[in-house]
């Protein structure tokens, strides 16, 4: 008799469990994009190929990138119960010279995106604040965190090591939900050529797999991460990129820098030299050049240059580790980008990290902003069930652009106005701003608390 309950209970449920697949599916098929649909969606940008149909929409978000900005979103949706279809060029680790160094403000947006363990396990630096250098002098600026948790800090570290951590915290999220039918997050490898659009409302995307196969796939809302080369941002922003310098990169071996635990800023001529830890054996050197011509490192023009001009205005302390590394002869350069936020809202679609925003990186902003808007986009999200209405998600999601000013609009001024004031100039007036600068961070206390509390995001609404 007991078998017998056993069985009807297990084919009760099953039957039950039927029943409410086929609720969900078609209430998705009513909510998606038919073959014939998928037919004749428009791509707005060029790709090769031909767009191909598909049945229904498999997710609920497409996640275009899964740098820092497109890895803690995908992540924070799906920790939402979204689905979400991450859609990346390369997923192997990346190699850059920038995105290393987080501010206090962006750690405090890691925790409350439950992300703060991806510092970890990566040889991560803590920092406490800047050294600042000029002609011989150097003052200690130290971040505000009395009133924070003792593990609250800056982190600087290699920016491949922390973004692969990013993506396992956001793969690690269970696939399959049984009682909702329904995936969570789906990285995938391809690269996306355009996005598709239907009476001018984003549909998805196609893209072309790893393997050369044109795809195309559907979501109530496409989120274009893919960084500062977006080829998709020219139809979803005013996209006016300024670029007022460029980073030479250099790492140091085994060097000390004079302050610890603090990233250094030399304010030298023609503009700022910067070294951070990023590992506990490595420091990154970042030396600007002004303009977009840098000296080549094919003939030899860029050793010359940093062991001539560069190199006796570092502090004595680390010549012999620049010198070394310069001779090492591993130089990478970096254009610097600038472009404010000027978007197209966008039925469908919507634009994030450096895609959407960029600063000069002299003091480190960037994730700070972007991890700040992936908070205020989570928190305006979250009450919403449906996100298949484009037009009215569009109109909700203006209001994401003021709620976003308060942090954004502090880090990204002081960004532009500190390079400004940091780099030389033969300009007297320019000269002594610079000298008066210098001088009121060293009064320290109050004087250098506030300046230092707005670069840090730890005061994002001043």
């Amino acid at each position: 008799m007991a078998d017998w309950y056993l069985w009807a209970w297990i084919l009760c449920s099953t039957m039950t469990l039927v029943v409410l697949r086929g609720s969900v599916l078609k209430r998705r098929k009513g909510n998606g994009i038919s073959a014939t649909r998928g037919e004749s969606v428009r791509r707005v940008l060029a790709g090769n190929g031909e767009c191909r149909s598909a049945d229904g929409s498999d997710a609920d978000v497409i996640v275009v990138g899964a740098g820092v900005a497109g890895s803690a979103l995908a992540h924070t949706l799906g920790k939402d119960g979204r689905r979400v279809h991450v859609i990346e060029r390369d997923l192997t680790e990346p190699d850059r010279i920038v995105g290393e160094l987080l501010q206090p403000g962006g750690y405090l947006k890691l925790i409350e995106l439950g992300l703060e363990d991806c510092v970890e396990e990566i040889e991560a630096q803590k920092v406490f604040g800047y050294a600042l250098f000029k002609d011989g002098k150097h003052t200690r600026l130290s971040y505000p965190l009395e009133n924070f948790h003792s593990d609250v800090s800056g982190r600087s570290f290699h920016n491949g090591r922390f973004i692969q951590r990013m993506r396992e915290k956001a793969a690690s999220l269970p696939k399959f939900d049984f009682s909702f039918f329904r995936y969570y997050v789906r990285l995938e490898q391809g690269t996306v050529t355009s996005l598709l659009e239907e009476k001018g409302t984003i549909r998805g995307v196609q893209y072309k797999t790893k393997d050369g196969r044109e795809l195309t796939a559907f979501a109530p809302l496409t989120i274009v991460c893919d960084g500062c080369f977006s080829n998709l941002r020219r139809s979803l922003c005013n996209p006016k990129v300024d670029v007022p310098s460029c980073f030479v990169g250099l790492v140091l071996e085994n060097c000390h820098l004079p302050y610890s635990n603090h990233g250094h800023v030399i304010l030298a001529d023609p503009s700022p030299i910067l070294f951070y830890p990023i590992s506990s054996t490595e420091v990154r050197c970042l030396v600007d050049i002004p303009g977009q011509k840098v000296p080549s490192i094919a003939n030899g023009e860029m050793t010359n240059y940093l062991k001539t001009i560069v190199a006796h205005q570092v502090p004595p302390e680390i010549y012999d580790s620049f010198v070394a590394a310069v001779d090492k002869g591993n130089i990478r350069t970096m254009p610097n980008r600038s472009m404010p936020a000027s978007p197209y809202p966008t039925p469908g679609a919507l634009l994030m990290g450096d895609a959407f925003n960029m600063r000069h990186p002299l003091t480190g902003g960037g994730m700070t902003v972007a991890l700040s808007d992936i908070v205020v986009l989570r928190d305006l999200l979250r009450p919403l069930r449906d996100l298949n209405d484009g037009p009215n998600l569009c109109k909700y999601l203006e209001s994401f652009y003021t709620l976003r000013k308060p942090v954004a609009s502090t880090i990204n001024t002081l960004a532009g106005a500190l390079y400004k004031v940091f780099s030389a100039s033969p300009d007297q007036a320019r000269k002594e701003m610079r000298q008066a600068c210098f001088d009121y961070l060293s009064l320290g206390g109050v004087f250098s608390t506030g300046p230092i509390s707005l670069l840090s995001g730890l005061n994002p609404r001043p």
